[in-house]
């Protein structure tokens, strides 16, 4: 068994940003582009690769509007690549966008190999919310996009070739080609839009006939997925509380939801599925897009979000059956980079005991980084490498039971040491955080425990943007995976976790294609995964070191492994049980301890 990691931390939610302008247009207009600037949004391809056009590393970003069986598109794949081999050392990227509802990840793949697009990216836009944000109606429309202030320089078709049922031996007018040869020598464009021929692209969302009813299908999603963090005392940045309130915010609302920031929740969906998936579906992503087109309508005098309740902040799951807390009030100074703090609580464990949930509630959440509670053994009074790790807290985790069937055992006399890692905020401040502890009434049948491989032998080159890492555990017993928690610091990008099992067969458990710090997400299983003795989890992943990774404390500097947030970590944590050797047994009275092996 190795040591304990000493961190597993995460920053608070950065707000959503300032408040939404209010408007309420008489009808439902149809998708129309944005005359100014150019939403943000954020892609999967159909690779699995996260692209976001604000940290595309471009001066000109072009979009070009593809779909499956499209004969001009098809025929206009070469000429995408050859633009892209003229102006790409210019500055400029290029990526597809398929926003056909039927087209699915396989059947672009196929398309992508048969056409030979080569390593030009598709990008899913499967809400279809780029599409309408930019008025596009139909494939083989380009739209170059100026990244200095995120306007569009062009839009049109790529040259004047090819039309519906016709086409020319070669264009005379070639549109794109000359708006990017101007843009470029810092020119005028001469033609900033021309008309486009391709096929009719079918908005799911257009199916919803007439106005989308607030009361009956919005108020009751933010409920679902929403008011949860957006409640008062909660860490969402405002309330969702009303409709007024949500009318006030839904400019920033389609912000966020087209570039996939809310709600939180970044698993790749082709693998795996999650009982806690907070995501919104593509038909709730376009029902929500487009009340918000139609100017947040509200159709009746009642407001469902006014009366709901929102889930309690301080304890989740009720009273514990026993609070433990810290010996004295923790004092934060106004400013500094703070070290940890190493507290053990005064309370000792009256009795031998299993535990269902251990749930830390941080007290000041405007200071409180992390918080890690460890389990110091019955007479030990400094802390050790081989503490055992019984929760944690960082803004992201929404599990505050563990899994079904199983639990943590405490013996008589164990103390709880709180690892605490504090921000300052400007002003001084105090914290006074607790454990709660909630026992179960019988033994479980399993033992959870908290495991994750690491990898602390890493060298981040300055300026790099994909650093590659990778760690391996080893299950030596039939075990049950549960949670599935990445974990690194500012600069981490991407992690996937596998399966390789003794057969020589390998799974993807999860794949995390747009890592964010902010949210230390447990990803939980829906139907938890039972792997073989001698299965490896295998966890891969990366790192942006550039000054396009908005996170990035300063990307001239080499980084290692290291506790604080402007250094790295890489770690794989899965909550996992071994299955016990007969059904008639009972469970393992071990101390459950993180570890690798």
């Amino acid at each position: 068994m190795t040591k304990v990691p000493l961190f597993f931390a995460a920053v608070c939610l950065a707000g959503f940003g300032a408040l939404a302008a209010n408007s309420t247009p008489e009808a439902d207009p149809p998708p129309k582009p944005q005359a100014d600037r150019v939403l943000n949004f954020g892609l999967l391809d159909y690779r699995g690769k996260f692209y976001e056009l604000k940290r595309a590393d471009a001066q000109v970003v072009v979009l070009f509007f593809t779909g499956n069986g499209c004969p001009i598109a098809r025929q206009s794949v070469s000429k995408i690549r050859a633009l892209r081999s003229k102006f790409s050392n210019d500055g400029a990227v290029f990526w597809m966008v398929n926003s056909n509802p039927q087209d699915d990840r396989r059947s672009i793949e196929e398309e992508a190999e048969e056409f030979k697009v080569g390593s030009v990216p598709i990008l899913m836009d499967d809400n279809q919310g780029v599409a309408r944000s930019l008025g596009v109606t139909r494939t083989c429309e380009a739209i170059a996009i100026d990244t200095k202030n995120y306007t569009i320089l062009y839009r049109g078709a790529v040259d004047d070739q090819l039309t519906e049922g016709a086409k020319k031996p070669a264009p005379t007018q070639k549109y794109l080609e000359t708006a990017l040869t101007e843009f470029f020598a810092g020119r005028s464009i001469t033609t900033a839009k021309a008309a486009v021929s391709g096929c009719r692209i079918k908005f799911e969302a257009d199916e919803i006939e007439g106005q989308v009813s607030y009361t009956k299908q919005i108020a009751p999603l933010f409920a679902q997925k929403c008011v949860g963090c957006h409640s008062k005392g909660n860490i969402g940045p405002f309330a969702m509380n009303s409709h007024r309130k949500v009318k006030g915010w839904s400019d920033m609302i389609q912000e966020v939801v087209l570039s996939r920031r809310m709600p939180p929740w970044h698993a790749d969906p082709h693998y795996g599925k999650f009982a806690n998936d907070r995501s919104l579906t593509k038909s709730e992503a376009q029902l929500l897009l487009r009340w918000i087109e139609q100017g947040c309508p509200k159709d009746e005098d009642e407001d469902p979000l006014v009366s709901i309740v929102p889930p309690p902040s301080d304890w989740p799951l009720g009273k514990p059956d026993y609070v433990v807390a810290l010996p004295k009030q923790q004092n934060i100074p106004a400013t500094g980079v703070l070290q940890y703090r190493y507290v053990t609580a005064n309370f000792e464990m009256p009795h031998d005991a299993w535990v269902r949930a251990a749930v830390t509630r941080p007290d000041n959440r405007k200071v409180v980084h992390h918080i890690i509670i460890r389990v110091l053994a019955n007479g030990q009074v400094e802390r050790s490498g081989d503490d055992v790790f019984l929760t944690s807290w960082a803004p992201g985790n929404a599990l505050p039971e563990f899994p079904s069937g199983t639990g943590k055992f405490l013996s008589k006399g164990a103390r709880f040491n709180f690892e605490l890692h504090y921000n300052t905020t400007g002003s001084e401040q105090t914290d006074n955080s607790e454990l709660g502890l909630y026992l179960l009434k019988e033994p479980p049948k399993m033992t959870v425990e908290t495991r994750a491989p690491e990898n602390r032998e890493f060298s981040i080159s300055p300026g790099e943007v994909d650093s590659r890492s990778h760690a391996l555990g080893c299950f030596k017993r039939d075990t049950i995976i549960f949670d599935l928690i990445p974990h690194m610091h500012l600069r981490g990008s991407w992690m996937k976790y596998e399966a390789l099992y003794p057969t020589g067969k390998r799974e993807t458990l999860l794949v995390v294609p747009n890592y964010d710090f902010n949210w230390q997400t447990e990803y939980r299983l829906a139907t938890p995964k039972r792997v073989p003795a001698g299965t490896w989890m295998f966890v891969t992943g990366g790192f942006d070191n550039s000054a396009k990774n908005p996170h990035n404390p300063d990307p001239t500097k080499r980084v290692k492994w290291g506790l604080q947030s402007h250094e790295e970590m890489f770690m794989g944590f899965m909550n996992v049980a071994e299955v016990p050797e007969g059904e008639k047994e009972g469970p393992r009275q071990a101390r459950v301890g993180l570890h690798a092996d």
